[in-house]
């Protein structure tokens, strides 16, 4: 196995989808046939240390990061307006840049609000580096061939452990993807379902 690509390890899968890696030499965020419904959403974190806010995972740029500030876990939060189907994340984690300071275990929660929000994923890192893009859902769609998709008002990824036992946390650029076939719907109905 290639020592710079990060290895990822579904957890509640029989028979875990292709999880897509960017090589480190390519640090912008990857070209995917799912689209990004980042923007819809009301960002927020659990903390941040000046400077390195929630911007920092949404600036395109490999070398900012959002660095958690206060006690375990950290979570990153996405309020959508309305409820949206979610199919992927993509994240850039920096294990060679970040040590102990990188994630090793994400929770995926979701929900219709924050208080109702539930476990639908588990993933594992063992030292990434570069852009990782996993499914949201551990459930199989209705035909079989991949994994379904999860609607949700309110998205939430939770940095359960990192590297080494580290306390705070990097991450330095994430996105969330909707389902292919709403990419080529208008944007007024774009991952959206009514």
């Amino acid at each position: 196995m290639d020592t710079q690509t990060p290895a990822v390890v579904p957890t509640s899968i029989p028979n875990p989808p292709a999880i897509i890696r960017v090589p480190v030499n390519s640090l912008k965020p990857p070209t995917l046939p799912w689209p990004d419904i980042s923007d819809r959403a009301k960002w927020s974190v659990s903390s941040y240390k000046f400077g390195f806010g929630v911007e920092c995972l949404r600036d395109g740029d490999p070398d900012t990061f959002w660095h958690s500030d206060g006690p375990q876990p950290h979570f990153i939060t996405l309020e959508f307006p309305c409820k949206v189907a979610i199919q992927k994340i993509s994240i850039l984690l920096r294990f060679p840049l970040d040590d102990s300071y990188t994630p090793s275990t994400l929770a995926i929660r979701a929900g219709t609000g924050p208080s109702d929000l539930q476990d639908v994923r588990m993933v594992t890192f063992d030292k990434p580096d570069g852009w990782i893009t996993f499914d949201v859902s551990s459930e199989p769609n209705e035909d079989g061939d991949g994994l379904a998709p999860v609607y949700a008002y309110v998205l939430q990824i939770i940095i359960a452990a990192n590297h080494m036992s580290g306390k705070d946390t990097h991450v330095r650029g994430l996105r969330v993807l909707g389902p292919i076939e709403y990419a080529s719907l208008t944007s007024t109905a774009l991952a959206f379902e009514y």
